[in-house]
């Protein structure tokens, strides 16, 4: 029998299904505060849009340089990568998920108290690399432990 490998990296790219999503939900929302007559109803379209111009290029197409692009483990623990930072260390968190249509990434980055999350939907990585990035946070072996 064969020692499992400690050593697990991937990346992914920009998801076209989760901007489809995004902007969907975008028009709900704008489209709902044309419809209904509130007073304050340019101050909510402002943020929609304040938000959209925040969250597209650092969570959806990836552009901005503190994009969460990659994941990996070896010794030193889990690390994930963006071109700002680099590789560097975070803690998983026992809420992720993984699905067959989405990963959902819970972490911690060490020093800090707050949790950030990032989405890696089927259509943003290779079926095979999808596929074992959900297999490795299933059952992979002290996966919550705070990096040392």
């Amino acid at each position: 029998m064969s020692s499992p490998s400690n050593r697990f990296e991937c990346r992914w790219q920009a998801s076209r299904l989760l901007l489809a999503a995004y902007l969907l939900a975008q028009l709900f929302a704008l489209g709902a505060l044309l419809f209904l007559d509130l007073h304050y109803s340019s101050l909510g379209m402002l943020l929609c849009l304040a938000h959209a111009g925040w969250v597209l290029p650092r969570h959806i197409l990836l552009t901005h340089r503190s994009s969460i692009r990659g994941l990996r483990r070896d010794e030193d623990g889990w690390q994930l990568f963006s071109r700002e930072r680099g590789w560097h260390s975070v803690q998983l968190r026992p809420d992720s998920v993984a699905l067959p249509l989405i990963v959902v990434l819970r972490y911690r980055v060490q020093g800090e108290w707050w949790v950030r999350s990032v989405c890696v939907p089927t259509d943003s990585q290779a079926a095979d690399v999808h596929r074992r990035l959900r297999v490795r946070l299933k059952f992979s072996r002290r996966r919550w432990l705070a990096p040392e």
